[in-house]
């Protein structure tokens, strides 16, 4: 009874493994979309630094999404217009305040470390810190159980936070 079951179920494998090209590309979808904001704050130079990690197969299809452009963030040929693109969305997608004064952020780039893509930021110089507040919406536009964790780091003191789709504000007193 169980060859006749298990014989044109074998069949159908046979079948679709030729019809499908050689080199197979399947990506491994992730569960959780997640992505992690650093803030400390660099008591010596008097500036945030800030560093943004979203997974890079995510964080291009976000980034297709808002530009309309292919994106691939490995490729070394694509990094400048990539660049740009980065730096857009970020300063679309996470503003911090300072006190009660929005602060710019620069961008100084972004590197891919294995899954996930790094990106840079950092303040002008700013007196001391005693209250920050984060807007963060990193990939907002495409997942609706979205999870950005905000960490923020004062004189050695560490508040973490998570922020759920569709909230976005973060608030921290030190």
């Amino acid at each position: 009874m169980g060859a006749i079951i298990y014989q044109p179920l074998l069949y159908c494998y046979i079948i679709w493994t030729a019809l499908l090209p050689a080199k197979h590309e399947f990506k491994v979808l992730h569960p959780i979309h997640v992505s992690t904001t650093n803030i400390e704050y660099n008591k010596q130079d008097n500036k945030l630094e800030v560093i943004c990690s979203i997974f890079t197969d995510d964080f291009e299809a976000a980034l297709a999404k808002q530009s309309h452009a292919k994106t691939d963030l490995n490729k070394a040929e694509m990094h400048g217009a990539m660049d740009a693109l980065v730096k857009s969305y970020i300063a679309t997608n996470l503003n911090i305040k300072v006190g009660d004064m929005p602060e710019k952020l620069n961008y100084l780039g972004f590197e891919i470390n294995r899954e996930a893509t790094e990106v840079y930021l950092e303040s002008d110089k700013i007196p001391a810190v005693k209250k920050v507040d984060v807007e963060v919406s990193l990939l907002y536009n495409l997942f609706d159980d979205q999870i950005n964790i905000v960490h923020i780091i004062v004189n050695g003191v560490r508040k973490s936070e998570k922020v759920n789709y569709p909230d976005k504000r973060v608030g921290q007193v030190f």
